[in-house]
């Protein structure tokens, strides 16, 4: 989440544990409030981890209730190995940087380990953007999603001409695609992206979902990885 999310968070954090910890856990012992205050104080640390732990609860249960719809693919819009066993899903935009640096990545993470499957879930929240994950969408329904998203990325940001170039390096019959582009199907999927986007609590792209996890940010290949395997610990 943003800086000002978990901000917000860690003063709640304090207010919860300034307010009830000295007069429910504590008040036992007899120690007073300021006891309890002055504890936390000298190890603030404990107030971070609290709040991280909170946070990484709610998460787990937003994530609960939409785990299957969000791990289910558009036809075609997946990188990697289809039938892959380790499951992570991205939401992304083309006119996003930090979706640019993260496809590398991904692509790595793809290219070391034959099990992973990248579910993508187009977002297109920056202005102009819907025109590209529209196109990108139309490619995965004539099997090219991989050819037209990296060479969207690469290619971008993202105006007409680049969106028409990438098609046309992706070998797109443009035609087709442009009617796909504008299908009840696509903008379907794009709905539900949003929907998804909003039930995972997300404020911005690339944001990630794996079995037991939804996080935010370019967080490289090292944390994308990692993220991978505490779903198998």
């Amino acid at each position: 989440m943003g800086n000002g999310f978990k901000t917000a968070l860690v003063s709640a954090v304090v207010a919860l544990a300034f307010g009830f910890l000295g007069a429910g856990i504590w008040s036992w012992s007899g120690l007073a409030d300021t006891r309890t205050k002055e504890y936390l104080l000298e190890n603030p640390e404990l107030l971070q981890q609290m709040a991280d732990a909170y946070q990484q609860k709610q998460a787990q249960e937003r994530l609960a209730s939409v785990s299957q719809d969000v791990r289910e693919a558009f036809p075609g819009a997946v990188i990697g190995n289809p039938e892959g066993s380790k499951v992570l899903v991205e939401f992304t935009d083309y006119n996003c940087p930090y979706c640019r640096q993260s496809m590398e990545d991904v692509k790595r993470l793809v290219a070391d380990d034959p099990e992973v499957k990248v579910v993508i879930r187009e977002w297109p929240i920056f202005q102009g953007s819907d025109v590209a994950s529209r196109m990108a969408l139309a490619a995965a329904m004539q099997g090219k999603y991989e050819a037209f998203h990296d060479a969207m990325f690469r290619l971008g940001p993202v105006t007409a001409e680049s969106v028409a170039a990438a098609a046309r390096e992706a070998g797109l019959d443009m035609d087709q695609a442009r009617e796909d582009g504008m299908s009840e199907q696509v903008e379907t999927e794009l709905q539900r992206n949003q929907m998804l986007a909003q039930q995972l609590g997300f404020s911005g792209t690339p944001s990630w979902v794996t079995a037991d996890d939804a996080f935010e940010g370019a967080i490289g290949y090292a944390g994308l990885k990692a993220a991978l395997e505490a779903d198998e610990s």
